[in-house]
């Protein structure tokens, strides 16, 4: 096993010379995702919260039908601007967020106590009109629900009469559980994260030696070739998992900052579920480096290994892409599927939640398993002819 350790240490050490490499594997990740993520999220908080105070300005269609309805909404804030024709044009073009439309027959249903029809003119397709949308139906609602109880009490009715049942909602869940619904995107990025971190390595180290013709001399040496090809997949792996480590850690004292103490939200990842996470990820960094370096080494060139590499990304994406469009609650088996196990756990930790020790010895051996035959059957490739001397 020297062999093996002694190509680790080369491959480990010729990585760490290339700037460009460890920028690509080590830092990239680790400073683009918080970066990122902290930065849309600012954005979002603040141009939502900027849409939610600024006063609203829409046009009113036949206010002279419901004079204490518009006094009512100006009450609340609302500048009432001047009747428009074509209002649906309007909207169309987006001169218009929102405009409401009061019908000639709304004095009549009022005077007969009917519901009154009130129009509200948008288009939800646009997201930029759902706020104001939702705020003008809220003062809408509003209206009608005061409206509504003082006629119940002009009658001499309690207005409860109208509640036959009142529904109290018990929330069992926990400023750092509400932390997932931050964090969604946490075990998409993590799985990411696995496979990129060590990608440049394992091309650069088959595809690249072989381009280089600098991989026919090491196979000369009195090692056997798997211990060559585990020594280079080993070095590909730890790469992986650093990058993965530290990007990990990035989000860990990046997310704190976010402003969600407001929202009753806790985004801290503790140590716990710091270490769970790199537990539980650690088999799919060893899948990722298998997986990569058998592709790479089948490729003839530098820039066929990177063209396999863009439909690589693919594997890690779809298991946390059905998890973020499709929440489901795990089950044990669950857990025996790769990748897809480690989203849940992940989902797991992050509320706090306890992990039962079942659930890690499967996810971690399916996946593990997965992985070791893969790199089982990397560790025979260049015992092929035609593979090491393509050219």
């Amino acid at each position: 096993m020297r062999g093996l350790a002694t190509v680790y240490k080369k491959e480990v050490r010729e990585n760490l010379r290339d700037k460009r490499a460890i920028f690509n594997s080590l830092l990239l990740g680790p400073i683009l995702f918080p970066v990122l993520f902290i930065g849309l999220a600012y954005f979002s908080a603040n141009k939502q919260q900027e849409r939610a105070e600024k006063v609203l300005e829409l046009p009113v269609i036949g206010a002279q039908h419901a004079p204490n309805l518009v006094n009512f909404l100006e009450q609340q804030g609302m500048v009432i601007k001047p009747s428009v024709d074509n209002p649906e044009d309007l909207v169309r073009a987006q001169e218009e967020q929102v405009i409401i439309r009061i019908p000639e027959q709304f004095g009549e249903e009022w005077k007969a106590g009917k519901p009154a029809v009130v129009e509200v003119i948008a288009d939800p397709s646009r997201r930029e009109s759902n706020t104001p949308m939702r705020r003008v139906r809220g003062l809408l609602n509003a209206y009608g629900a005061q409206i509504g109880q003082l006629r119940l009490q002009l009658r001499g009715v309690s207005p409860t009469i109208q509640s036959a049942i009142m529904v109290k909602d018990v929330d069992l869940s926990t400023p750092q559980s509400r932390g997932l619904l931050f964090m969604i995107f946490l075990p998409y990025i993590l799985m990411i994260t696995s496979f990129t971190g060590g990608m440049h390595l394992a091309i650069d180290s088959t595809a690249g030696e072989k381009e280089r013709k600098s991989l026919e001399p090491l196979l000369i040496n009195p090692v056997p070739r798997w211990q060559i090809m585990l020594g280079k997949m080993g070095a590909t792996a730890t790469y992986a998992f650093a990058s993965l480590a530290l990007t990990l850690l990035a989000f860990r004292f990046a997310l704190p900052q976010l402003p969600t103490g407001s929202l009753g939200v806790d985004l801290n990842l503790s140590g716990p579920a710091v270490g769970g996470i790199l537990l539980v990820v650690a088999p799919v960094v060893i899948l990722a480096a298998a997986l990569l370096t058998t592709l790479a080494a089948l490729a003839k060139s530098l820039r066929e290994a990177q063209s396999y590499m863009g439909l690589i990304f693919l594997v890690p994406m779809i298991p946390s892409i059905i998890f973020m469009a499709n929440p489901v609650t795990p089950e044990t088996w669950m857990m025996a599927i790769p990748m897809f196990s480690q989203n849940l756990l992940i989902g797991e930790f992050v509320r706090g939640e306890s992990v039962s020790l079942e659930w890690l010895v499967m996810s971690m051996g399916g996946t593990l398993l997965i992985g070791l035959l893969l790199a089982g059957l990397a560790a025979t490739l260049f015992n092929r002819p035609k593979l090491v001397f393509s050219n």
